[in-house]
């Protein structure tokens, strides 16, 4: 195929039943936390997840056994869809879970007894095309096909909002192509889009096993919260130490992944891609493991919501109601309680 390796190809279609989520990194939070003491008995969990990048804090408290260190005996419960997902938070059959924010908004505008808890990772979605397709800019989209999430994801509300609109370009401006992330960077190497709006670790998969290069990153220009942890008000209730003692092990992780990302690679390779090796265009072989350690370091994981960070997520909500994804505004304090954040004594305004 055009740019991409048989065995290349092979491994983005044995990637491809990773979930669609709206991917969106975060100061490196300082010092490393005590080590929770783990009682004889554990408390059993239940908390889902989707299998991508921004959900990796979720994988690493299990695949590291920081749970466990926390007197945790967790499930992790892999879904499709943050909908989903979301059901299973206030259907009551998970305790809780990481996804993305403007799905969190979406159903607490409903009335949904969600609360977000805590923060995962800032939002990271970069803009790739073909090295030497003459497009050097957002702005160079203009009648251009560009393959990017389903409509109203937190990628398609960020492109639409902030991403074209900086550029000078509108929504028509561009040839939209609604497909999961694996398959637009298939169908950017075999030339059937001009470009592909991604998230980790597909732009590194893609750099890896094809002919491209990234244009756009908007955590560098527009960076907001995209990934978060949710619980309900009556998990809360019944038990927070519980969704304390979570907390407390994935900041372990997200602290391991911003700090140790060779150890974190070493530990969710695995989760990402089947081989050990991936075959780049000229044939030669790269170590997956090395591929997803650079997609870690191109994260920004950060376990702390500060008060930038909530005014981020409210002008997120405001795109929503403009792109009439939500019929009204909602203030995003309204749906979120930072109370174990609180309790650390840490100072909410960034490291």
């Amino acid at each position: 195929m055009n740019g991409i390796s048989r065995r290349g190809l092979a491994i983005l279609l044995l990637i491809a039943t990773m979930m669609v989520v709206s991917a969106c990194g975060g100061a490196k939070p300082a010092g490393q936390p005590a080590t929770a003491s783990a009682p004889a008995v554990k408390k059993a969990m239940k908390v889902g997840y989707l299998n991508v990048m921004d959900d990796a804090q979720a994988m690493l408290a299990k695949d590291a056994g920081f749970y466990e260190q926390h007197g945790l005996d967790v499930e992790l419960v892999l879904f499709d869809s943050g909908t989903d997902l979301i059901k299973g938070i206030v259907g009551g059959q998970l305790d809780a879970g990481v996804l993305g924010f403007t799905n969190a908004a979406s159903w607490a505008a409903k009335g949904a007894d969600l609360k977000v808890v805590g923060g995962a990772q800032m939002g990271y979605h970069s803009i790739l095309v073909k090295k030497g397709s003459g497009i050097k800019s957002v702005a160079d989209l203009k009648g251009k096909k560009l393959a990017t999430q389903q409509k109203g994801s937190t990628a398609d509300i960020v492109l639409n909002g902030v991403v074209l609109p900086q550029a000078g370009l509108a929504k028509n401006d561009v040839q939209m192509v609604y497909v999961s992330p694996a398959v637009a960077i298939q169908s950017l190497a075999a030339g059937q889009v001009d470009a592909a709006f991604v998230f980790e670790p597909y732009e590194q998969i893609a750099a890896a096993t094809a002919e491209v290069e990234a244009i756009y990153e908007i955590g560098k220009v527009w960076p907001f919260p995209c990934m978060v942890v949710i619980t309900s008000g009556k998990a809360l209730e019944k038990d927070r130490a519980a969704i304390d003692a979570l907390l407390g092990a994935q900041q372990m992780a997200i602290e391991m992944l911003e700090q140790k990302p060779a150890e974190a690679a070493k530990l969710l390779t695995k989760r990402f891609v089947a081989d050990e090796n991936l075959t780049s265009p000229n044939g030669s072989k790269v170590a997956a493991q090395a591929v997803v350690q650079k997609a870690i370091e191109t994260q920004m994981f950060h376990w702390e919501i500060t008060p930038d960070e909530i005014k981020r997520m409210q002008e997120v909500v405001e795109l929503m109601v403009k792109q009439e994804i939500l019929t009204e505004s909602i203030k995003v304090e309204s749906f979120l309680d930072l109370t174990w954040q609180q309790s650390k004594g840490k100072s909410a305004h960034g490291h």
